[in-house]
């Protein structure tokens, strides 16, 4: 049952709602699916679950709304995160947003199973959306239901804070509950659904403004409503922005957005993090990894490789597209806009930034993924012939860059050399002579390069374990993690959330979450593949 309640002073969060306040919302207050028109969102409450639980929240994220371990535990949080109790000064909505999947313009989305419950502002002035994940029906959710599921709420709560202390640029998740309910999904749509556990994450972020708020009143030609959305988001997200007229402001702005989103991309290729879904409608104007769907580690190295079972003939988002399809999905943000600037000269100089942006800041990480501190002519062949030596072979891409650090550049021996990253592949003894041998003259070359450096041994393999961390948050961990929640041992959650507060650090007593993934996961669904209901 939900409870709306006006005096909430044992609640240590107060809400304000500018997004909600300062723009223009749905005028039809009934909770049914619909094509929304002139409005940037509608008002909808969660639907109230029957029994909450929580299984975990992130210290960290609590903190940074003000939050503390107690008041976390305290029934009421339980309570307000999983969608059971409205307080009185929120003013809960989903937002209006439309998008391309797939490359093709799939009209209105909108948020389907996720709803803000508005924003707070901490003690150091920072302003942050508290949003429900599987919080109910909307009038976005189309034919579904609005609900999530335990297996998608646990890699989403998870995979949000790892990505967070691995230094990449992310929506943060503050809790996990589970609902009490049985949600009925087809986890890979081949006509067997199954009931699973319901849950609920509350994300939180500065802002969950998408490229497909922009898209979608620019489809419709609601010109002065994407006007008024764009200096809304300039004005509290780019503050920074100054400009002598409108259109240099909104120039200033899309140049930061694509110069965000290629930073975002570099980092997700140096940890070898796959997105799986990269729609238009899945991209932060903010440059923040969000929705964590059908998400996946490159495990062996297959620039080739997609995590998502719906792209799985055409691989339009694998990990080695990723550059190319936030620029394509730049492109259409550039095309909403267009109406506001109607230059496309100036629009396209402004795209520039992010193929000029993601190219020199991700030479710059592969060479420190290298440990090459200097710099020198010929470093861009020694690394992609690195990269194409990596596909010759199934090899585990996180463990070989970790271990490649410690190569001894006193070491001439070739197949010492060779031991130091032997970890890494995943079956030794079926790889043939020729590539060994190639391997063995890549490592020689990379010890002679290294010698060059100017960097001691220790030195150089600090700061390479700052660059290519030992524990990613690989899939066989989270459905490990999944089965022990579901029999009622929450104690996995707890573990990964510790694991991964210092995912570059060695953690000798944790040394078994680097291990390569085993056999039995490589076809086991949810190790594998998954589908963006996952």
């Amino acid at each position: 049952m939900q409870t709306t309640v006006t005096d909430h002073s044992e609640v240590a969060l107060s809400f304000e709602n500018q997004f909600a306040n300062e723009l223009p919302g749905d005028q039809d207050m009934e909770n049914t699916r619909r094509q929304v028109t002139g409005a940037c969102y509608s008002f909808v409450a969660p639907t109230p679950v029957p029994a909450p639980a929580l299984v975990a929240y992130s210290k960290e994220a609590a903190a940074e709304l003000g939050l503390s371990e107690e008041e976390c535990r305290a029934p009421w949080f339980k309570d307000v995160f999983s969608g059971n109790l409205i307080l009185g000064d929120m003013k809960p909505y989903a937002m209006c947003y439309g998008g391309h999947q797939f490359g093709n313009w799939a009209g209105q989305l909108g948020d389907g199973r996720a709803i803000n419950l508005g924003e707070i502002v901490n003690a150091a002035n920072q302003r942050w959306t508290l949003q429900l994940k599987g919080a109910g029906p909307t009038p976005y959710s189309r034919s579904a239901d609005g609900l999530a599921v335990l297996r998608s709420s646990l890699r989403e709560f998870v995979c949000s804070e790892a990505m967070y202390h691995l230094g990449i640029p992310t929506t943060r998740a503050l809790s996990l509950i589970l609902t009490g309910d049985q949600v009925l999904r087809d986890m890979f749509y081949d006509g067997h659904p199954e009931l699973e556990p319901g849950a609920v994450v509350c994300r939180t972020s500065p802002s969950f403004i998408r490229f497909g708020n922009f898209e979608i009143l620019s489809s419709r030609k609601e010109y002065d409503l994407l006007e008024q959305l764009l200096r809304f988001t300039i004005k509290n997200d780019f503050p920074e922005i100054h400009g002598s007229s409108d259109v240099d402001r909104y120039l200033q702005w899309f140049t930061d957005v694509c110069r965000k989103t290629a930073q975002m991309i570099v980092h997700w290729m140096r940890v070898g993090f796959v997105h799986g879904v990269m729609n238009s409608d899945n991209m932060s104007v903010l440059g923040l990894t969000i929705d964590y769907g059908p998400y996946g580690w490159l495990e062996g190295y297959d620039p080739t490789w997609t995590p998502n079972t719906t792209d799985a003939q055409g691989r339009r988002y694998c990990y080695g597209n990723q550059p190319y399809m936030a620029q394509w999905n730049l492109m259409q943000l550039a095309n909403a806009i267009y109406p506001l600037i109607k230059e496309e000269k100036v629009l396209q100089e402004a795209l520039e930034s992010y193929r000029l942006t993601f190219q020199e800041e991700w030479q710059q990480t592969l060479r420190a993924k290298l440990g090459l501190h200097t710099d020198e002519k010929h470093d861009d062949q020694l690394i992609s012939s690195l990269l194409e030596l990596l596909t010759k072979t199934e090899t585990d891409m996180t463990i070989f860059f970790r271990d490649l650090a410690n190569v001894d550049v006193s070491e001439k021996d070739g197949e010492k050399l060779l031991h130091v990253v032997s970890k890494s592949f995943y079956s030794p003894d079926a790889i043939d002579d020729q590539h060994l041998s190639n391997l063995k003259s890549w490592l020689h070359l990379y010890r002679l390069r290294l010698l060059r450096n100017d960097l001691a041994d220790e030195q150089r393999r600090q700061k390479m374990n700052r660059v290519n961390p030992k524990y990613v948050f690989r899939n066989y961990l989270a459905q490990q993690a999944i089965d022990k929640v579901q029999e009622g041992d929450y104690s996995e959650v707890e573990e990964l959330l510790e694991l991964f507060r210092n995912p570059y650090d060695e953690q000798p007593e944790r040394h078994h979450y680097a291990a390569k993934r085993p056999e039995w996961a490589r076809n086991k669904p949810g190790c594998s593949m998954l589908s963006c209901s996952s």
